[in-house]
């Protein structure tokens, strides 16, 4: 199943190739970007990723804590609508159920989770166990 989304403006824009049709789980990350954002993220290590930007120079990538992810926001309209990591040569990334396009789809509701305490080593680890896999930017 093809899913599409983007940041508000369109300025980022993503089509996301789901394994199957069935609920889409979503996690509600309980980090304090997070909180302040809204940011309820879903991932399949099987699904693809395509991500497009308009016009890069509008976006902003933002890092803290391990600053080992990137929260790319546009600048025009503030939409985070993905997050990146790069872990050992490989691109992964999670994307944000609020940006999603596509009608009628089957989201679950959204699971609380934490991360307080999770090593780098550990959290890169869940990532490349976790996250899309398949990602790239056109």
């Amino acid at each position: 199943m093809r899913i599409h989304g983007s940041c508000h403006c369109g300025n980022i824009s993503f089509d996301l190739d789901w394994p199957d049709a069935q609920s889409i789980p979503a996690r509600r990350c309980g980090c304090s970007f997070c909180r302040k954002h809204g940011g309820v993220w879903t991932a399949a290590p099987a699904a693809g990723l395509a991500v497009t930007m308009r016009d890069p120079q509008r976006v902003s990538r933002y890092r803290f804590g391990t600053a080992t992810a990137d929260f790319h926001i546009c600048s025009d309209c503030g939409v985070v609508p993905l997050v990146s990591s790069e872990i050992e040569g490989r691109l992964y990334a999670v994307v944000s159920v609020n940006a999603f396009e596509t009608p009628d789809l089957s989201i679950s509701a959204a699971l609380d989770v934490s991360f307080d305490g999770e090593s780098e080593a550990d959290r890169l680890a869940r990532r490349a166990r976790n996250w899309i896999a398949d990602v790239g930017f056109v």
